[in-house]
């Protein structure tokens, strides 16, 4: 009977991590690491993906008028906005490793798509890695997540 309940009391310690883990989500808009965009990551079907919702400064200094993606290689592409760019694509959860992967993230910055996975470091910071080939070899950015 002791063992019962010192089972029972170790289980119910562990549940509300338990709990917690199941319902911790990167859903949710993030500031990005050097505070110059917001992004929303969303559900898209069984996938998430994101989009740019917000931008430190979203008119070009030249023109005026609102940035676009004028880095694309491809140049049909080149005059749509910045704004509400859907950057991230395609990502899967993955419970072994406890992340979301096999997707995708555009950088306009360069014009360039990566591979890349999303994994929450804690509940409001979210790591996103975009690489080429290899994870291993590749880059992170901590998003952090933006207050409501």
């Amino acid at each position: 009977m002791k063992y019962l309940w010192v089972g029972l009391l170790l289980w119910w310690a562990a549940a509300p991590q338990v709990g917690w883990a199941q319902s911790a989500s990167p859903v949710g808009i993030w500031v990005d690491d050097v505070a110059e965009s917001h992004i929303e990551i969303y559900r898209c079907g069984e996938k998430l993906c994101g989009r740019i919702v917000w931008l430190n400064q979203p008119q070009d200094s030249v023109t005026g008028r609102p940035k676009t993606d004028l880095r694309n290689p491809d140049p049909e592409k080149r005059s749509r906005p910045l704004l509400n760019l859907v950057v991230v694509q395609n990502l899967t959860y993955n419970a072994s490793d406890d992340l979301w992967d096999g997707g995708e993230i555009y950088d306009p910055h360069n014009g360039h798509t990566y591979s890349c996975f999303l994994r929450l470091d804690r509940q409001d910071r979210l790591e996103i890695k975009g690489y080429i080939g290899f994870s291993m070899i590749g880059r992170s950015h901590y998003w952090s997540r933006v207050a409501k």
